[in-house]
């Protein structure tokens, strides 16, 4: 008997047991961490090996919201983020149309080049480019922490980006400049909007991943520019360790990616994700 006939095929009411399985690990990855982190936000009193907090208090929130650090950090994460965003899309496009539709020699090699950030701990990453940025006096500078955070947002981006201009048709190209439209027309009549699945998935990982960049962000940029990821640091230091109070940074900073992955799911449909990510 042959390995493909000893294996069991799939069958309708499996899918139950398959969904069951699922379900069950996205609440283990993704529910029960959640559930922590509230339960500790409002914990006065949790010792081991208390399942539940012995008592519950506001004071936590109360003393988070009080502080103009948080704002102030909140803020700085949103710009940086969305200018990290901003930035990608324009640097990446160029760089995404070539690897798409020009007949590169060194495909392969370009391909590398381009997802070595991603290959790279960033803590490497971010070590390097702060030597170069403290020669040119943009450390320790938002402009420094944008660009450094680029590094890291690009290679998706392009991606993201080259894959939905692999499946452009030449002929709508080819037609548009029959007709008289010059390279930019095309690109602003024809192009962008045939893209706008791809550019639309890399936007929005793109800003989850720089709202959420702590290693570039802290070597780079930290103290002088405080982000939610690098506050939370300063509330997990092992010799002042409050666990509420991290716990409550915490779940602010998963706010605005659970509202952006909210927003995309009921705006985006499945297939144009799955055309943003060079699925169909």
């Amino acid at each position: 008997m042959t390995s493909a006939e000893r294996r069991r095929r799939f069958e309708p009411e499996d899918r139950i047991w398959v969904a069951v399985g699922l379900f069950t690990a996205l609440t283990l990855a993704l529910a029960v961490p959640l559930v922590v982190l509230l339960l500790w936000s409002f914990a006065d009193r949790w010792a081991a090996p208390n399942l539940l907090p012995q008592a519950y208090s506001g004071d936590t929130w109360r003393a988070v919201l009080r502080d103009s650090t948080l704002l102030a950090a909140a803020v700085n994460s949103t710009m940086i983020a969305l200018a990290v965003t901003l930035l990608t899309a324009l640097v990446a496009m160029p760089t995404a149309w070539a690897m798409a539709k020009l007949p590169l020699r060194c495909r392969r090699a370009v391909e590398i080049f381009v997802l070595a950030p991603v290959i790279v701990p960033g803590v490497v990453v971010a070590t390097g480019v702060g030597q170069v940025f403290l020669m040119l006096g943009i450390a320790y500078t938002v402009t420094g922490v944008v660009l450094v955070q680029m590094v890291g947002t690009l290679p998706l981006m392009v991606r993201l980006l080259a894959a939905s201009f692999e499946v452009l048709p030449d002929e709508l190209l080819h037609a548009a400049r029959s007709l008289g439209a010059g390279p930019l027309q095309v690109a602003w009549h024809v192009v962008l909007p045939l893209s706008v699945p791809g550019l639309l998935a890399g936007a929005l990982l793109s800003f989850v991943g720089s709202f959420e960049e702590f290693d570039k962000t802290f070597i780079v940029g930290a103290p002088v520019v405080q982000t939610l990821p690098v506050l939370l640091y300063h509330h997990l230091d092992p010799y002042s360790l409050q666990f509420p109070l991290a716990a409550a940074v915490a779940l602010i900073l998963l706010l605005p990616v659970l509202v952006v992955f909210v927003l995309s799911g009921r705006i985006l449909r499945d297939d144009v994700m799955a055309a943003g990510m060079g699925k169909v």
